[in-house]
């Protein structure tokens, strides 16, 4: 296998454990079940189901909406009770699913994850990917940004944050120019996706060329890989927020940097050449 192939099998393989392990319970329905036992996975008592005896479940979650005759042992998951158990209820251990894996349904949620975070970050990666194909040359000098001053374009996307909401409140108070606040938010929003598509294309090419360091990788392709690599990142309990803060932060401010006048970009008239990263300059499309 070479490595262009194995650039876009690790990500997206990587990629692909991690939703079948946040929507594994999701596919597979609770089990319903009409008699005591022990069982694996999350379980059922449906409405007007009298089950006699105890109930124990390991690793799923037990949902009464009917009658148990017995006790209700559950561990690595949770008792849903809307029916009635005669007696005693326990459940061990059931958030560790949610503490490691927050994006992971809970027990009431049967086919989708109950905060939807996993299916909000695939969906802003198809929005910047969208505006990557819209706005490339843009996309690129962001790009341009982050390698030359990432610590400028931190401290621009704080100043930019910052003064979201000043100047909201200075379009209300000239009356005049209300209207403007909803392009505001709309610039706001494709620039904060335009800098996460800049941001991505240099996480990706930095991972391609760990694999092959002599060649560029074309744009698409290192979006694509960078993508699914911060998305990944993103995933991480804890880490994940931080690193969702970061892209936020770090792409509005090397979005707002392009528009900075007399900057040195590749490829414009009166600015030196400058190589890529292990490689020639990346071309546009």
């Amino acid at each position: 296998m070479n490595a262009r192939a194995l650039a876009w099998l690790m990500p997206i393989l990587a990629f692909a454990i991690a939703i079948a392990a946040s929507t594994h319970a999701a596919i597979a329905a609770p089990t319903s079940v009409d008699h005591g036992g022990t069982y694996i996975g999350s379980v059922v008592v449906e409405p007007g189901q009298v089950v006699d005896g105890d109930l124990n479940v390991a690793l799923g979650d037990a949902t009464i909406d009917g009658t148990v005759n017995g006790d209700v042992n559950v561990f690595g998951g949770n008792i849903i009770n809307h029916g009635s158990v005669s007696g005693r209820t326990h459940a061990v251990l059931g958030t560790v699913v949610q503490d490691f894996v927050p994006w992971a349904p809970s027990g009431e949620s049967y086919g989708y994850p109950s905060d939807h975070r996993l299916w909000w970050r695939i969906t802003s990666d198809v929005i910047a990917l969208v505006l990557f194909l819209i706005f490339p040359l843009r996309a690129r000098m962001a790009l341009d940004r982050l390698e030359q001053h990432p610590a400028m374009a931190t401290l621009a996307g704080l100043c930019g944050w910052v003064a979201v909401i000043p100047i909201a409140i200075l379009l209300v108070f000239t009356l005049v120019l209300i209207p403007l606040i909803p392009i505001e938010l709309v610039l706001l929003f494709v620039a904060v996706f335009v800098g996460k598509a800049a941001l991505a294309l240099l996480v990706g090419r930095r991972f391609y060329e760990l694999l092959q360091p002599k060649a560029t990788p074309a744009p698409l392709l290192a979006l694509v890989i960078g993508l699914v690599l911060l998305t990944a990142a993103e995933l991480v309990p804890v880490l994940g927020i931080m690193v969702t803060l970061l892209i936020i932060l770090v792409g509005l401010g090397a979005v707002l940097l392009t528009f900075v006048p007399d900057w040195n970009v590749p490829g414009t008239a009166g600015s030196p050449p400058r190589s890529a990263i292990g490689g020639p300059p990346m071309p546009l499309g």
